[in-house]
């Protein structure tokens, strides 16, 4: 018998081997409160898209959703006194205030916007390589900070950090009309717009639930860069087609805005 022939014996003997898939990443949230946290907490902890899924909280958490992880950081800055064993591939922070009944959501950790660049030196170093700031989708829930719209040094400064994926999604809000034109048309808008509570509800402000999507769609399709979902990008999101198709259509053409000044590295624009 040949040394080929026993040579194909032996590998048709030998078991099968298995290709171990890719592990999931994993996911740290700050900021999971109000409506908003709960919204992405449900849509992206439940996705089974993500091996764990770990929040930062002050204290220990008595009870909370399976799969959910708390991460204790007191309420010292970020990154004084934080734990550096912790690893985690894509961070999602929020700045929804938490809702005082809930009791899980007194017990979590929300950033202020000042606080942002220092939580992403610290998520950086923990090794996330996607990260999504995610603001309230409405503007009644806002913080002083945040009216402004962030675009500001402090947002140049989250950039510079070095994150893979940088997804910045504004606060919804509807395209603006134009406020002049002819007499008639105006009168007619005014009118019109005393019947606003009968608007059907795909034409309705944003739910949390679709940001939420657009931002589970995101993350999925977005590739490397900075990426800004403008105001009116996540209002249409929960219009129509939905906020899976509002992502790919966003996440596919070129950009259309940049930061409000100088991006920091040329070669990653942000795609609005």
């Amino acid at each position: 018998m040949s040394d080929r022939t026993l040579d194909a014996l032996r590998a048709a003997a030998a078991p099968a081997r298995r290709s171990t898939p890719p592990q999931a990443p994993t996911l740290l949230l700050a900021g999971a409160t109000g409506p908003m946290g709960a919204a992405v907490l449900q849509r992206l902890g439940g996705s089974h898209r993500f091996a764990q899924v770990q929040v930062l909280a002050r204290e220990a958490m008595r009870a909370g959703p399976r799969r959910l992880l708390p991460v204790v950081v007191g309420n010292t800055p970020p990154g004084e006194g934080w734990p550096r064993t912790v690893r985690a591939d894509v961070a999602v922070v929020m700045f929804d205030p938490p809702r005082l009944f809930y009791e899980r959501e007194r017990s979590l950790w929300t950033p202020r916007p000042e606080q942002l660049p220092a939580l992403a030196h610290w998520l950086h170093g923990v090794g996330v390589r996607t990260l999504a700031v995610v603001q309230p989708h409405t503007q009644a829930r806002l913080p002083e900070a945040l009216k402004r719209g962030l675009a500001n040094l402090d947002e140049q400064a989250v950039a510079a950090v070095g994150f893979e994926r940088l997804l910045l999604l504004r606060s919804a809000q509807p395209p603006r009309e134009a406020a002049g034109g002819p007499l008639l048309q105006r009168l007619a808008r005014w009118m019109l717009g005393a019947l606003h509570y009968m608007v059907p509800a795909q034409e309705q402000p944003v739910r949390a639930a679709a940001v939420a999507e657009l931002l589970a769609a995101a993350l999925e399709f977005a590739p490397p860069g900075i990426h800004i979902a403008s105001p009116e990008r996540v209002w249409r999101a929960a219009q129509r087609d939905g906020a899976r198709a509002e992502a790919l259509r966003w996440l596919q053409t070129g950009p259309d805005a940049t930061f409000a000044e100088n991006p920091p590295e040329p070669q990653r624009q942000p795609v609005i």
